[in-house]
């Protein structure tokens, strides 16, 4: 269980607390949406003795991991092999309509990063994969390869906010030409050469924002996000509570725009009273976005760039 014994979850006391409300000294159900290697649900089950945790991974071989971290509490997991915006369906098939919690630790999970055969690193040389779930879809080598250069500009642009989008995708127009890309190594060099200089001394690694574009591309993160999200609120108890950990603005923008749109009156402005019906679903429980503590990002660096964000629904709405 070397995997397990390596995994320092993100913000696991602060989740922890905001969950407990929702959770405590009663019969209660909670999705983790991103199960990973099962750091918080591991938490979660022991804190919780009359939980049942929906636990949901895209990637085969972290269920499996899970599975055996988590095997004591076997009679109240339900392990399920899926993307996160199918939480509504297999709540559905489990015949849980509502549940009193739910958890998103996005991005892209400790086991992916360090298993070089994944190639989600730029700093390790590796077959251009990027799939979180490795069965299936298009590996980030055959959307270099294959996608037109203004698309794979936009990609860029749009899901790496690279200010070089452009520059990119045209040099890798003119190198897949030449050769076909297959390793993160080439792509590396290219990014190299093709970002200026003066960039490359003040903006970090010249790979980081094209390797997260690619990541988002191949794995579809932010369309998948944009369901799942909605559906996970309106799966909420009242009284239930759902926690987001976002590592990059774009995951964050789509939370804070869901979770500010749920908490917020549907009155008109100028009436003196609140219309029935019309009250915000959603309390939120946080102010803004939370980062993690310095002592916490000594610990485990990858919670350096993580945003915290949690809402408790306070009103059932009308299907």
């Amino acid at each position: 269980m070397q995997a397990g014994a390596r995994h320092v979850p993100v913000s696991l006391s602060r989740v922890a607390e905001l969950l407990d409300p929702a959770l405590r000294d009663r019969p209660a159900v909670l999705v983790d949406a991103t199960l990973g290697l099962g750091g918080h649900a591991s938490f979660l089950l022991a804190a919780h003795p009359q939980l049942t945790l929906v636990g949901l991974d895209r990637d085969p071989d972290a269920l499996a991991l899970a599975g055996r971290r988590l095997a004591a509490h076997a009679d109240r997991l339900h392990l399920v092999h899926a993307v996160y915006d199918r939480i509504a369906d297999v709540l559905g098939e489990l015949g849980l309509p509502r549940v009193d919690g739910v958890l998103f630790d996005l991005g892209v999970s400790s086991l992916q990063l360090d298993a070089d055969e994944r190639g989600f690193s730029y700093s390790r040389d590796a077959d251009l994969d990027m799939r979180m779930d490795p069965t299936t879809g298009l590996t980030a080598a055959e959307v270099l390869n294959t996608y037109p250069v203004p698309q794979l500009a936009r990609i860029l642009r749009e899901y790496g906010e690279e200010r070089f989008a452009g520059r990119i995708a045209s040099a890798v127009g003119r190198r897949r030409e030449k050769k076909p890309f297959r390793r993160s190594a080439e792509l590396v060099e290219l990014l190299y050469e093709a970002v200026p200089a003066a960039s490359r001394r003040t903006g970090g690694h010249p790979a980081k924002r094209t390797f997260q574009a690619l990541r988002i591309e191949v794995n579809g993160e932010l369309d998948a996000l944009q369901s799942a999200l909605p559906a996970a609120l309106d799966a909420l108890t009242v009284g239930g509570r759902v926690v987001v950990l976002a590592y990059h603005s774009l995951e964050d923008r789509i939370v804070k725009r869901e979770l500010a749109a749920r908490s917020t009156s549907t009155s008109p402005v100028d009436l003196p009273v609140e219309l029935p019906g019309h009250g915000p679903e959603l309390r939120l429980l946080v102010r803004g976005s939370e980062q993690a503590g310095e002592d916490e990002i000594a610990d485990n660096p990858r919670a350096a760039s993580v945003r915290l964000r949690a809402a408790e629904r306070i009103r059932e709405v009308a299907a």
